[in-house]
Parts: structure tokens; C-alpha cells; sequence
């Protein structure tokens, strides 16, 4: 059983670092980042919280190569978007979707690539997004809303969050009332997605 893991491992990480495994990475990251720029608001959110499907190629690579092929995708992507989507943030926003994408995309693939198995991806997926969920709100509350404060003032931050939700009043209630609900659809959303169409374009890059 060990030796069985150990071989996993060794096979994963072939895929990820041969010739064919770089292309795939590349090919997933570009998907990526297009998918990252057509973005949708919801209204009950702050407008810089917005549904895209830019995780759906990390995790669909990390099912396929590994979890480091996940990140390999996440940070890609992110300064990808970073260069051509200029959001005025100073890389803020990119490091945020960095650190929420890995949080989700790893424990999911993690799970997934030891046994694969459709319940096995639905396990992985459901604790990606609870991952996800936790650290966005851990990551919010002590670094990104910090730095954009930096950026800007709190109160213009807290202002621009509060015409959005009138629920919104303070550190806590952004956390309760926007990070968790948003990435609470955001990763159901992604998920759902990978779970249609996951096995239809594995054969593509397990080749």
C-alpha cells in the first residue's frame, strides 16, 4: 500500500514536469485567465466580489496531474491577470484569488487523486469549498481588507461595502454577510461545473 503511494506520487509528478505535463499546465492556465476577465457581479456583493469560473481549470488540472498542478495554474493565472486586468489594486486582488483558488483547488485534488472515484471527487470538492470558505475569511479579516486599507481609506472600503449590503457594518459582518456567502456559490458553482464536465475532457489530458 505504501509502495502504492509512493509510485502515485512518482506518476504525478511525471505528468506535471515532462514536456506533455508543461503544455497541459500552460494550455489550462490561458483557459485560466480568460475565464478570470469575463466575470459576473452580483448586486447583494461588493462590486470587487465577482463569479468567475478561473478556478475550474486549477481544479480540473489538479484532478488530472496533481494538486501542484493546481497551483501551478492558480499563480499563472493570477499574474497573468495581474499584467493585462489592471484593477487598480496593486496586486491586492491577485494575491486574494490566489490564496482563496489554492485553498479550494488542493484539499480537492489532494482527495481526489488517491482513489478516483466520482464520490471521491464530490467528497474533495465539498471539503474545497469549506477550505475556501474558511480561509478567505481568515485571509480577509488579517491581510487583504489590511492592505487595501493601506491602499485606501477604511472608510471609503466600509463605505463601498455598506451600499452594497446594508448588513455590512463592520470587519465581522463583511465576513458574514459577503466572504462567506460568495465563496460558498463561487465554489458550488465551479464545482458543479467540474463535476459535468470533468470526464469528458480528462481523456484530453490524462493522453
Amino acid at each position: 500500500m505504501f509502495q502504492g503511494k509512493i509510485m502515485n506520487k512518482k506518476i504525478i509528478s511525471k505528468q506535471v514536469y515532462s514536456l506533455q505535463g508543461i503544455v497541459k499546465i500552460a494550455l489550462l492556465s490561458a483557459i485560466a485567465v480568460v475565464l478570470t476577465l469575463v466575470s459576473m457581479p452580483i448586486p447583494i456583493f461588493p462590486a470587487f466580489l465577482k463569479i468567475d469560473l478561473g478556478d475550474l481549470p486549477a481544479l480540473i488540472g489538479g484532478f488530472a496531474l496533481g494538486p501542484v498542478a493546481g497551483i501551478i495554474v492558480e499563480f499563472i493565472k493570477n499574474v497573468f491577470n495581474f499584467i493585462l486586468k489592471n484593477d487598480g489594486t496593486g496586486g491586492v486582488g491577485n494575491l486574494s484569488n490566489f490564496i482563496v483558488g489554492v485553498s479550494f483547488v488542493v484539499p480537492a485534488s489532494v482527495i481526489y487523486v488517491k482513489k478516483k472515484t466520482k464520490k471521491r471527487a464530490i467528497i474533495g470538492m465539498v471539503v474545497g469549498v469549506i477550505s475556501m470558505v474558511i480561509l478567505s475569511s481568515l485571509s480577509n479579516y488579517y491581510v487583504i481588507v489590511p492592505l487595501y486599507a493601506k491602499l485606501f481609506s477604511m472608510d471609503a472600503i466600509m463605505n463601498a461595502m455598506k451600499q452594497a449590503n446594508p448588513y455590512i457594518k463592520d470587519m465581522k459582518t463583511y465576513i458574514v454577510y459577503a466572504v462567506i456567502p460568495f465563496n460558498l456559490i463561487k465554489g458550488s458553482i465551479v464545482s458543479l461545473v467540474a463535476l459535468l464536465i470533468y470526464k469528458k475532457v480528462s481523456p484530453i489530458l490524462k493522453g
